[in-house]
């Protein structure tokens, strides 16, 4: 808390003011950032801690030398257990690229100049952007059929289809925000430039703004992507066999010993922390190289 004192008029006693919060210069709220923050040295740590917790488990079990120690047992099931993640991965691409072109509609409607398409866009954006992620996945998932039927043909829906959908319609609303901001952020005198060169709207929008707002568009566009593949896990609690689904099946497997917990678990955090971080790294330098300079 920021206090500073100044002198009331006519008085000379020195009262406290309490000055607004502001951020630091250059400081970020972002998830990609967030997780940037993050230096070698803390990836270091995590990998050893990591190791630390499977070598804990490795005391408790040797006890038991009937049973493969931990660390074989987490071995044995890796391959089982990336098939799950690569499901993951999927999962995320989908989503992403549905709630994209979605999003991307949707945001050029919030720009539109006709009243009733601005409004309504506006609503629909608001709804599912500030929707909890894991409510719109169980409407999604429970109110979508299991398989459709034309004639005598029936076409199931896989479990992990109707959660890519869950997930597009959140990415969708946050996509469409970020393309309404670019657009906006330009100045307006890139709009009246090309009035007086006889453009229509349409082929201002398409021909000078939105390539323009291509380069400010990335950073936020890596940033949802991250927070998108990191709740990807989510879908497990409707059933969707994605990793974390695999890493139950595979401690059920094992007859759930307690011991197996901390590294199964473990192995989860670091195979989604290796895949985010990158993500995380190259935003920040995007969001560096393609900044305003002022």
């Amino acid at each position: 808390m920021q206090m500073k004192t100044s002198k009331a008029s006519g008085n000379n006693c020195d009262l406290p003011v309490l000055l607004p919060f502001k951020l630091a210069r250059g400081q970020q709220t972002n998830f990609s950032a967030l997780l940037a923050e993050i230096s070698p040295w803390h990836v270091f740590l995590v990998l050893a801690a990591f190791f630390v917790g499977i070598g804990i488990s490795e005391a408790f079990a040797a006890g038991n030398a009937a049973k493969p120690s931990p660390f074989a047992t987490l071995v044995r099931w890796v391959p089982f257990i990336m098939k799950g993640f690569v499901l993951n991965l999927i999962i995320s691409f989908s989503a992403m690229a549905i709630g994209t072109l979605a999003g991307a509609a949707l945001g050029l409607m919030q720009v539109s100049l006709l009243a009733p398409v601005r409004h309504s866009s506006w609503v629909v954006t608001q709804f599912f952007r500030n929707s909890p992620w894991l409510v719109l996945l169980f409407c999604i998932m429970l109110l979508l059929p299991y398989q459709i039927e034309f004639g005598e043909t029936t076409i199931g829906i896989p479990d992990w289809i109707k959660a890519t959908l869950g997930f597009s319609l959140p990415v969708m609303a946050n996509i469409s925000e970020v393309v309404r901001g670019a657009v906006q952020s330009l100045p307006t005198g890139q709009w009246e430039s090309a009035e007086s060169l006889a453009f229509t709207r349409r082929q201002t929008m398409w021909l000078i703004i939105l390539p323009q707002c291509i380069k400010r568009m990335i950073p936020p566009w890596m940033n949802w992507y991250a927070i998108l593949t990191m709740a990807t896990p989510l879908c497990s609690i409707m059933g969707v066999e994605e990793a974390v689904r695999f890493s139950q099946q595979a401690l059920e497997a094992e007859g759930a010993r307690p011991e197996l917990l901390m590294p199964f678990y473990s192995f989860l955090l670091v195979i989604f922390f290796v895949y985010c971080y990158p993500i995380a790294r190259w935003t920040i330098s995007l969001e560096k190289r393609f900044m305003v300079k002022i």
